[in-house]
């Protein structure tokens, strides 16, 4: 079964310093049909004008990702991690029993981002922070393995037995297989991709579960985010 979610239905906000789109529900956007899906709870593309960000804030209990597509964000934490963040890096930060932090782009240029949320497998874990850099030619023509449960290929952790992988490749098509129990959602950075009848362009999703493969046509040149959920 295929879901889509179309980014010209995301919510949606303008607050001059920050655009953002909200793939699920979150803060003042409630939408009942898509609360989050299977494990996945928060998919926010976000725009950060220069010298400007979010100022210290806490989290509880959730595993937050974030990955730079061009700009660059600097983050601090109640733990005393501190760090710049490129468009070629990714950040992990299990929020567990508690932390708080702050997200500024203190820099000229627009900052783009993706900030995902997933659930945890279990509650009370200790609060962490991670981030890498991960090399653009590992991920064309191929699925780089970016987070894992169990840092697999290097990879960041998390605590739950999920994957997000990124991909850019030129048109082809590709085929990919879900375990059983599990489910797909994809993920559209850039490019034109059409799965089964529809194709998807940038900032579109889609929920694919309950089939054992699939197929993805690269109409474009194309970056991908791939998450594989339990």
């Amino acid at each position: 079964m295929i879901r889509f979610r179309p980014a010209s239905e995301r919510g949606q906000a303008d607050h001059g310093w920050l655009r953002t789109r909200h793939g699920f529900s979150f803060a003042e956007y409630q939408d009942p049909n898509w609360m989050g899906w299977r494990r996945l709870r928060v998919m926010n593309e976000d725009w950060i004008a220069a010298s400007n960000g979010f100022p210290s804030h806490p989290h509880r209990e959730m595993e937050i990702i974030t990955v730079v597509l061009s700009g660059a964000i600097a983050h601090e934490d109640s733990m005393g991690n501190c760090g710049i963040l490129t468009s070629t890096d990714v950040q992990t930060m299990s929020a567990g029993r508690g932390i708080v932090h702050s997200e500024a782009n203190p820099y000229d240029q627009e900052l783009h981002l993706y900030q995902i949320w997933i659930e945890p497998a279990k509650p009370g874990v200790t609060p962490r922070y991670d981030q890498k850099s991960f090399d653009p030619l590992d991920r064309t023509g191929r699925w780089q393995l970016l987070v894992s449960e169990d840092g697999e290929k290097e990879s960041l952790t998390i605590v739950q037995d999920a994957r997000i992988y990124r991909r850019q490749q030129r048109p082809s098509k590709l085929q990919n297989s879900i375990r059983e129990g599990r489910g797909h959602w994809v993920q559209v950075i850039s490019g034109s991709v059409l799965l089964g009848e529809v194709t998807m362009g940038p900032g579109d999703g889609a929920a694919i579960d309950e089939v054992s493969d699939y197929s993805l046509e690269l109409l474009q040149e194309s970056d991908l985010l791939l998450f594989d959920l339990p």
